[in-house]
């Protein structure tokens, strides 16, 4: 993957044009983001301003790019779903604040605790999963009202236009840097589909459609017509919504002519610069009461997880490509003012996005500079230059993001698997399955680390052993191999109270007691010792182990041989 991602040193004019590349391809996702989370597309648009300049100006980690995702909007859609838009904006304010509270508590250096081998599998299902994304735009309004997969001449296009991106991105760098192969890459693939859309013949543009090569006003008119032909029949159906927030309500309960009538129905409107969201007279505002603070601080704790560490892994992998450091700390207080501040502004929040880091990173964004270039571009091209990116066709966005994708995928773990612990393999496999079938990176990463916890604890529980030899007339065990919960088992079988003499001492010199099943495990194997009239002993305790016994004081029952501990500090 490092090996896609070509190194620059940071400039000014490269970073000015990786933001702009990024302004480009930010439009589409925060648009699908937005319709993911059952909110205006608007909401995702202004979000992805409010998160990337926040980010970019406050975060931990110059050269990420952060915006509305989809790791948190299929939390938000719940919400929305179940109580209303009114409850969002709160909730994405206290998300917020969780975020600031961790940064506080520098708990950011957690991330250390992340596995290579869940790393591994982070990157590859979010991979897979932004390039299923992108099947999205292979797909134009039906005659049904509902989005359909694109067939003849407009297909042919598109895939030929998606390959002549991937082309340029790919072969541009080896003839000139001067400008970012992606963004070059978009402005020549526009101007072809430009040319296509106006001189292209009327047999070739799909039934219902004005161009042949569908555009970013396209898509995003498209979906809004869909959702409305959605909405048409859920009131068909009485109202009753599905158990399943993305799944698609039937249509068939409505006639050609309804469905006609309701496409026809969606004009587009001119969205209002963001306000306040107590401000704004499209919304009505949620009761602030202890009520409505236990219905969002669920989904806030959620938002604030998967926000974090979609940001934190995000933050991991860029360090790696750029061989420099983040911060983490710093990025979780970005994290969370910006949520603070896109909550106060009707947003849905949102966190550090990879897919949109990764096209900044290989196209020389390297300072924060491309990040506030990326946010503010983004709101020029929606407010000022909408003219400018409804020409833009998809199919140059998704040239480029099939090429993140292509730098994303861990490539080498296809041929590695078999050269590393079996353990290790199915981590990476369970966290880049769970990724792609359920979205949820948070938990997806929180899975591996289990599994992955459990598997080392497995490990060295099977490690514990103990060299016998005997001394000053006492049978001592040196133990060899930590002692912990999973490891007390083997601990238990070493030992013979019967056979053994009056006086035995279990020697740590090589071993630790990490927690209290080591400590209950000690006391009970001396109260066997007291049973058979004969005296354990416990030397060359650590400082930290002794300090445990201590602490516990009357709740065990063992003797610690002062001396050789002593003896063992003093050689410490």
């Amino acid at each position: 993957m490092i090996g896609y991602f070509t190194k620059h040193t940071a400039s000014i004019k490269d970073d000015v044009l990786a933001g702009l590349t990024v302004a480009l391809a930010l439009v589409p996702e925060a648009v699908a983001f937005a319709f993911v989370a059952g909110v205006p597309p608007t909401v995702g648009l202004y979000s992805a301003f409010f998160i990337g300049l926040i980010s970019a100006v406050f975060g931990g980690r110059p050269g990420m790019i952060s915006g509305a995702t989809g790791a948190m909007a299929v939390v938000v859609v719940s919400l929305v779903a179940m109580h209303g838009i009114e409850y969002l904006f709160p909730a994405v304010i206290l998300c917020g604040l969780i975020q600031v509270a961790v940064g506080l508590l520098r708990m950011g250096k957690l991330i250390r605790l992340v596995p290579h081998s869940v790393m591994l599998g982070f990157v590859n299902g979010l991979a897979i999963v932004i390039g299923l994304a992108q099947l999205g735009s292979f797909k134009t309004l039906g005659e049904n009202g509902q989005m359909a997969f694109l067939q003849g001449v407009p297909l042919a296009l598109m895939i030929g236009l998606v390959a002549l991106t991937m082309a340029i991105i790919v072969f541009l760098p080896k003839f000139t840097r001067a400008v970012p192969s992606s963004l070059a890459a978009i402005i020549v693939v526009s101007v072809l589909s430009v040319g296509i859309n106006t001189y292209g013949p009327a047999s070739w543009v799909p039934a219902g459609q004005t161009n042949v090569m569908q555009t970013v006003d396209d898509l995003v008119s498209n979906n809004l017509k869909a959702r409305a032909v959605q909405d048409a029949a859920q009131a068909a159906h009485g109202g009753i919504a599905t158990d399943d927030h993305h799944a698609p309500v039937d249509v068939s309960v409505l006639t050609q002519e309804e469905i006609a009538t309701t496409i026809a129905s969606v004009k587009p409107q001119a969205e209002p610069l963001p306000m306040l969201f107590f401000m704004d007279s499209r919304y009505t505002l949620a009761p602030m009461n202890l009520e409505t603070f236990w219905i969002i601080l669920p989904f806030s704790l959620v938002l604030a997880g998967v926000g974090l560490i979609e940001s934190l892994m995000t933050l991991t992998l860029i360090d790696e490509l750029t061989e420099t450091r983040g911060n983490g700390n710093r990025e979780c207080l970005g994290q969370g003012a910006a949520n603070i501040v896109c909550g106060l502004f009707g947003g849905m929040g949102g966190c550090a996005m990879i897919g949109q880091s990764l096209i900044n990173v290989n196209s020389g964004g390297r300072s924060r500079l491309s990040g506030i270039v990326g946010a503010v571009g983004l709101m020029i091209l929606v407010v000022a230059l909408k003219p400018v990116i409804s020409m833009v066709p998809m199919a140059a966005l998704v040239g480029v993001m099939f090429m993140v994708v292509v730098g994303t995928f861990e490539w080498s773990t296809l041929h590695t698997w078999n050269r590393v612990p079996a353990g290790d393999v199915i981590v990476m496999v369970l966290v880049a399955g769970y990724t792609v079938l359920f979205h949820n990176l948070a938990v997806a990463v929180l899975l591996g680390i289990v599994v992955q916890a459990l598997t080392f604890a497995w490990h060295h529980a099977t490690h514990m052993m103990a060299d016998i030899h005997f001394e000053d007339n006492r049978k001592v065990y040196q133990l060899h191999g930590p002692l912990f919960f999973a490891s007390v088992s083997s601990f238990r079988e070493l030992f013979d109270p019967a056979n053994d003499p009056e006086v035995v001492a279990i020697d740590f010199y090589f071993s630790r007691v990490y927690d209290q099943s080591a400590m209950e495990a000690i006391d009970k194997l001396a109260e066997r010792y007291r049973q058979e009239g004969k005296r354990l002993h416990l030397q060359n305790l650590n400082a930290d182990c002794r300090q445990r016994f201590e602490r516990a004081g009357n709740l065990l029952t063992v003797d610690i041989d002062e001396r050789d501990h002593l003896h063992i500090t003093q050689m410490i």
